[in-house]
């Protein structure tokens, strides 16, 4: 096998790619004129005389660009070729199969193995050349791919750990504000209060208490601070400390008289004093609504101001559901907004329910929300069950009605009843 090499008049400049050449051919004469033109050119350059003496080298170190012959003894061009592909490698190596063939089958069967490029023998010099650049080309942009890859992965990587640690932490917040909410429920001689609090993600903008409000009184409370997560939970906490605490000088709706007697703010003045609170000291574009009720244990007497919360429910003790309330501004939205008190008067065996918008905007699979005549409805299937069990049960009825566990928003509720 004779290979001819056509020198020509001009040479282009040194690869910045290719590192390593390696020629593989029984002919030690035409492995030795193909080396002389590569070292010329700036190439590294290895050579064999066998496919199986190729493979351990390639085996060995990475190999750029490959020359091989296309018949040899024992193993053959395509067959190294095939063999060259299957080796475990990190980056892409350009095989070059020379031949005196033609015939479109064989070049078919050289492609088929894994060849990049093929040449006739005698070979040009100034084609093999072109070859060799334009293997360059290919392992130029394969070897940016793998470095953009290598980059994506590492950012991801960062990604990931930066999101674990996110991620740790909204569940320890999730932690924090679950404790907002001490206790779950509290009698009150005949009468009890009953809370439920789930948030859609690790933590959410619904708040919902209660507090002893003077003599004979207690405080309910329902917050809902517009959207989720860490920003409305932080809002969340702050009303909390300013709501939930038995203490005048901590609770915005407790006031002390000059004797020591705790009483209770009306409902109308505390929701004006959060909305100017809001306006004067949270930089913040976030509003919330909230419903704040004050109920006499003795007379079954419920003071409440509606802020933009969804209405007061009450049940009678006959089963029968009503709404009360006449809406109202959220708090944030208007300086100086005013706020209305209403009243509602339980009997023995009633209740009053304050829920969020969670409830009763709660979406079926078709779209359709619970809305207050849905709300209504599951309040009377459940009319018979008390406490926090008829919280549970409103919530199974949500999740029924949903189609799925996942609910799209907060679920809050404060549930009083009146002994």
């Amino acid at each position: 096998m004779t290979i001819a090499i056509e020198q020509p008049d001009t040479l282009p400049d040194p690869p910045s790619r290719v590192r390593l050449v390696l020629l593989v051919d029984d002919s030690r004469l035409q492995r030795r004129i193909l080396r002389a033109s590569l070292e010329r050119w700036g190439y590294a350059v290895e050579e064999c005389g066998s496919a199986e003496e190729a493979l351990g080298i390639c085996g060995d170190r990475p190999v750029d660009l490959i020359i091989s012959d296309w018949m040899m003894p024992g193993m053959n061009g395509p067959e190294f070729c095939r063999a060259f592909r299957a080796l475990p490698r990190d980056s892409y190596g350009y095989f070059i199969l020379l031949t005196s063939k033609s015939e479109t089958g064989e070049m078919v069967h050289g492609l088929d193995v894994g060849a990049d490029e093929f040449l006739t023998k005698p070979v040009n010099a100034n084609e093999l050349r072109a070859r060799i650049a334009s293997g360059e080309r290919i392992l130029r942009m394969e070897h940016q791919l793998r470095e953009r890859n290598r980059l994506l992965s590492s950012t991801l990587a960062e990604l990931r750990g930066l999101y674990d640690a996110i991620d740790r932490d909204l569940v320890e917040a999730r932690k924090l504000q679950q404790s907002l909410v001490r206790e779950r429920s509290r009698r009150f001689g005949d009468s009890a209060v009953s809370l439920l609090l789930r948030p859609c993600g690790h933590v959410g903008g619904d708040l919902v208490g209660f507090f002893p409000a003077g003599e004979g009184q207690v405080g309910l409370y329902s917050v809902d601070v517009s959207g989720h997560g860490i920003s409305s939970a932080m809002i969340t906490a702050r009303l909390a400390g300013l709501l939930s605490s038995t203490s005048a000088e901590q609770n915005l709706a407790l006031d002390e008289d000059a004797d020591g007697t705790i009483r209770v703010r009306p409902p109308e003045e505390v929701v004006e004093h959060l909305n100017r609170l809001f306006h004067e000291e949270l930089e913040t574009e976030h509003y919330f609504t909230i419903l704040l009720a004050v109920v006499s244990l003795d007379s079954g007497l419920v003071r409440f101001v509606q802020a933009g919360h969804p209405y007061p429910v009450i049940q009678r003790a006959d089963g029968r559901v009503e709404l009360v309330g006449a809406g109202g501004l959220p708090v944030g939205l208007i300086p100086g907004a005013s706020f209305e008190a209403g009243e509602v008067r339980l009997a023995p065996g009633d209740r009053i329910l304050l829920a969020s918008d969670g409830i009763t905007e709660c979406p079926s699979p078709s779209g359709a929300q619970l809305d207050d005549a849905g709300l209504c409805a599951l309040m009377e299937r459940n009319a018979a069950v008390r406490g926090e069990a008829f919280l549970e049960a409103v919530m199974d009825g949500l999740i029924g009605f949903a189609g799925r566990p996942d609910l799209p928003d907060d679920i809050s509720a404060v549930l009083f009843e009146f002994g």
